[in-house]
């Protein structure tokens, strides 16, 4: 279950997500793509443990460099910040089949090619790894404005990667989470 902690309007809680998800273990390999400021990726280290690794990809700079803050900060050791763009080949740098699996958080509506993203996932993540994504509801009332994929769009976006859809998780009020498997 996800809980809202006072004050965030039932806002994401990345934290509780990643707990209530059930599919982080100790030793994973996670990648974080569009990691922002680190507010998933700092929880899923925390939750891979010091054997586990975060590869934290994105394109600006100052997103890298609040998220080298943070770990400092919180002494996070297992973070490995990567500067990419996600929409072209290889532009997570990380090798083939490397990852358990990927997050795509809030990514979808600032890119031009949504499947060249999908496509690196796919090229990163080990055989039967999983992506968890999460992104904006169309009808929630705060966001971007303009672009959102809604669920049968990120489905499909998946499936002509040969993702399956594993199951769809409440994430708050103003997003939507899914979680598909890479089959061959």
């Amino acid at each position: 279950m996800v809980v809202f902690p006072p004050g965030t309007g039932g806002f994401l809680n990345p934290a509780d997500i990643v707990k209530s998800l059930g599919i982080i273990k100790e030793g994973m390999k996670i990648a974080d793509f569009g990691c922002g400021h680190g507010y998933f990726s700092v929880p899923l280290a925390r939750r891979v443990g010091n054997y586990g690794k975060i590869y934290s990809i994105d394109v600006l700079p100052e997103s890298l460099e609040a998220v080298s803050s943070r770990m400092k900060i919180e002494g996070i050791k297992n973070i490995k910040i990567k500067r990419g763009n996600l929409e072209k080949e290889g532009g997570s740098t990380l090798e083939n089949e490397n990852c358990d699996i990927v997050f795509i958080t809030n990514l979808l509506f600032q890119t031009e090619n949504d499947q060249n993203v999908i496509r690196e996932a796919k090229r990163i993540l080990k055989p039967e790894g999983k992506v968890v994504f999460i992104d904006w509801r169309q009808d929630a009332p705060i966001g971007p404005v303009g672009k959102r994929i809604n669920p049968e769009e990120a489905i499909q976006l998946f499936q002509n990667e040969n993702f399956v859809l594993e199951r769809k998780f409440f994430t708050d009020n103003y997003h939507y989470g899914l979680i598909f498997i890479k089959k061959s």
